[in-house]
């Protein structure tokens, strides 16, 4: 089984999760720029962030035989934030980047009007670079924060195709599956949606514009979900070739838009592989 996890925050996990994810059958990633657990104040952490997503990680992630692409944007909890708000003015630079494939996480957290700015001046910067947008649903308000979400991708005249709304749930899902935007959801071991309910929802809604990821950062979470879902659905039937769709050809297709996708990352020879003189390695034993 080939996968695509279009979702997870591998900043957040070691290298032997890597090894765990290629040994499963993961041969390429999305890495969306994400809130790290603690506030941030000022945008130079950022810059040390973003310079890590499109430079050290996907070093990591190469050494291990999985393809890497990240998200860039100011994250809606840290929208709220005065002194992140600077980080705007660094966003072009980094949207031109090889390995960034959409613009994102982007949306709402508590719906303030900070977030309402900082949403719509990203989407402004989606249009002006060609790229894709991830959008994050709010874990409070949820239907409230998908429609007001989807109301600003309308005003902003980004073709729904371009947008993927994630963190959807039986309750939010068909508002997406509605508005054309593509359907993502994260598969967590207690919260969000679990592996037998996303397999009832494909079963309701088919498998036509979802993505499916395990999100996994540095809360409680699983970077196998992806193959744990992609078991659970062949075991309830599903033909192979349509969860290949959902797990390879779906990704491709919505981060392909940006015409940035490398997919062919072999396993390399990591003896003296190293980035800006530093390896993954321990030396000898």
């Amino acid at each position: 089984m080939r996968v695509f996890d279009p979702h997870i925050h591998m900043t957040s996990r070691t290298t032997d999760d890597y090894d765990a994810m290629y040994r499963a059958g993961v041969r390429a990633l999305v890495e969306p720029s994400f809130w790290v657990g603690q506030p941030r104040t000022s945008v130079a952490t950022f810059v040390d962030y973003f310079d890590g997503l499109v430079g050290w990680e996907p070093f990591r992630a190469a050494q291990y035989g999985i393809a890497h692409h990240c998200t860039i944007g100011l994250n809606p909890k840290e929208a709220n934030d005065p002194r992140c708000r600077e980080v705007l003015e660094i966003l072009p630079r980094y949207l031109a980047k090889d390995g960034v494939v959409a613009v994102g996480e982007l949306g709402y957290d508590s719906m303030s009007d900070a977030e309402d700015e900082v949403f719509a001046a990203q989407l402004a910067l989606a249009r002006q670079e060609g790229l894709p947008v991830l959008v994050h649903t709010p874990h409070r308000d949820k239907v409230a924060g998908t429609r007001r979400s989807l109301d600003v991708v309308r005003e902003s005249g980004i073709p729904p195709e371009r947008v993927v709304v994630d963190h959807l749930n039986e309750v939010t899902v068909s508002l997406v599956a509605d508005s054309g935007c593509w359907m993502g959801f994260s598969i967590y071991p207690d919260t969000k949606m679990d592996e037998d309910r996303m397999v009832r929802t494909l079963r309701e809604y088919g498998t036509e514009g979802v993505l499916i990821n395990s999100a996994a950062d540095w809360g409680k979470s699983d970077p196998l979900k992806t193959i744990k879902t992609a078991t659970a659905m062949l075991a309830a039937g599903f033909d192979q070739s349509v969860v290949d769709a959902v797990f390879w050809s779906n990704p491709v297709r919505f981060y392909g838009q940006s015409e940035r996708l490398e997919l062919d990352a072999d396993v390399p020879d990591r003896q003296g592989t190293t980035f800006a003189g530093n390896t993954i390695e321990r030396g000898s034993r």
